[in-house]
C-alpha cells in the first residue's frame, strides 16, 4: 500500500494542520510531495514548541506531526524568479493543496484558471475557514466555538470546553482527502474547496438530529451520551483507577448486571429499557459505583472482555503510546537533522 501513489506528484502550499496532513496522507502512500514554504517564516507550526523543545531547532513536534516523507523548498511567489520555479513544478503536478487567505491567490497569481493554463489536469484542493468568500481568520479553537462543539463539550454547569486536539482541522483534512480521491477516481481536474466550518457542522451527527427532530437543545453533560446509558459515566476501581462502560443494548446491560451482581435491575421498570436508563442514569450510576469499587481494574476488565461487555480503563497518552498496538502506528523520520516521530495518517489495513 505504501507505493499506491508512487507516480503521483503533489504540491503542498498549505500550513498548520489540515492541509499539511492531507499532503502527509499522500506521501505515506508513496506520492512525491513537495512542501513549498515562504522564505520569510515557513510553516508557522515550526515555531509552535512545547517548553522542553530546543528553541533554536527549525522543526517542532507539532510540525512533525503532519509533515512526513515530504521534500521541502522555500519560494517567494511574489518574486518572478521564484514564481517561475513554482510554475515549473505545477506543470508536472497532479495535485496542489493550499489554504490561502481570501485574495492571496489573486495577489500571488495562483488562481485556478492560471494554474490550469499551465496544467489542465491539475486537481486543486483548498482549505478555508468559513468558506472561500470569507476573509475571517480561522484557527481550530475559533471553529470549535462557532460550530457548537464547545457548547456541548464540558461538565454540566461549567464553562464550555474545547477538545484537546485540533479536531475540526482533522475533520476538514479527511473531507479534503475524500474530495481529492473522488477527483482522482473520476479522472477530472476538479477544485475541491473544504471549509473548516462546514466540516465541523457536518460532524455534529446525532447531536444535530436530536435538535432538528425533537427540538431538544444539546447541553454540556461531560462524558455522558445523550441517547445511551450507562455510557460515559466514570467509576473508580479498588485501587483508584478510572473505568467506563459503553452499554448500547439491553443484552450488554443484562451482562453488566450479572457481573456486578445487580440482577434485580434487569427487570426493574426504571432500568429495563435504554430510554428508562437514560431518564434514571444518575440513580443507575450510583448503584454501579457501589459495586465497581470492590473490583480491581484488571479483574473487572478481564471479566468484561470475556463477556463482551464494552468496558475500558481511562489511559494516559504516555500509556497509550507505549502499548504494542500503538507502537505499530508510530512513524519516524529525520527532518533537517531533527529526529522526528508522529502517528501514521493511515489507519486502514489492506489485504
Amino acid at each position: 500500500m505504501k507505493d499506491l501513489f508512487k507516480n503521483l506528484k503533489v504540491i503542498d502550499l498549505s500550513t498548520v494542520l489540515a492541509g499539511p496532513s492531507v499532503g502527509t496522507f499522500f506521501a505515506e502512500l508513496g506520492a512525491d510531495v513537495l512542501k513549498i514554504e515562504s522564505p520569510h517564516q515557513g510553516d508557522v507550526t515550526r515555531s509552535w514548541k512545547v517548553p522542553n523543545e530546543n528553541p533554536k531547532a527549525k522543526v517542532s513536534a507539532y510540525f512533525s506531526s503532519v509533515n512526513f516523507k515530504k521534500k521541502y523548498t522555500q519560494l517567494n511567489l511574489a518574486k518572478q524568479r521564484d514564481y517561475r520555479i513554482f510554475m515549473k513544478h505545477v506543470e508536472n503536478a497532479d495535485i496542489l493543496i493550499s489554504n490561502f487567505k481570501k485574495g492571496d491567490d489573486h495577489k500571488l497569481n495562483v488562481e485556478d484558471h492560471t494554474l490550469r493554463n499551465i496544467n489542465p489536469k491539475l486537481i486543486i484542493g483548498k482549505i478555508s475557514g468559513f468558506g472561500s468568500d470569507s476573509d475571517r481568520i480561522a484557527y481550530d479553537l475559533i471553529l470549535q466555538a462557532e460550530s457548537g462543539f464547545m457548547s456541548i463539550n464540558g461538565e454540566t454547569n461549567q464553562a464550555p470546553l474545547k477538545m484537546p486536539v485540533a479536531l475540526i482541522d482533522v475533520l476538514a483534512a479527511h473531507h479534503l482527502k475524500e474530495g481529492i480521491l473522488l477527483a482522482l477516481l473520476s479522472k477530472q481536474p476538479k477544485t475541491i474547496d473544504v471549509s473548516l466550518y462546514d466540516s465541523a457542522v457536518c460532524s455534529l451527527m446525532n447531536q444535530a438530529s436530536n435538535y432538528l427532530m425533537t427540538g431538544n437543545k444539546p447541553q454540556r453533560q461531560g462524558n455522558l451520551h445523550p441517547n445511551i446509558a450507562p455510557y460515559g459515566e466514570l467509576f473508580k476501581t479498588a485501587e483508584g483507577e478510572w473505568v467506563t462502560f459503553a452499554i448500547g443494548s439491553n443484552r450488554h446491560f443484562d451482562k453488566l448486571c450479572d457481573v456486578l451482581e445487580l440482577q434485580e435491575l434487569k427487570k426493574a421498570e426504571s432500568f429495563n429499557t435504554n430510554q428508562s436508563r437514560v431518564k434514571n442514569r444518575t440513580k443507575l450510576g450510583q448503584l454501579i459505583e457501589k459495586k465497581v469499587k470492590y473490583f480491581s481494574i484488571q479483574s473487572l476488565l478481564k471479566i468484561c472482555l470475556e463477556q463482551n461487555i464494552p468496558c475500558a480503563q481511562i489511559k494516559s497518552i504516555d500509556t497509550v503510546l507505549k502499548d504494542r498496538l500503538s507502537k505499530k502506528l508510530i512513524r519516524k523520520e529525520t527532518i533537517e537533522g531533527i529526529e522526528t516521530q508522529r502517528i501514521t495518517s493511515i489507519a486502514s489495513k489492506w489485504s
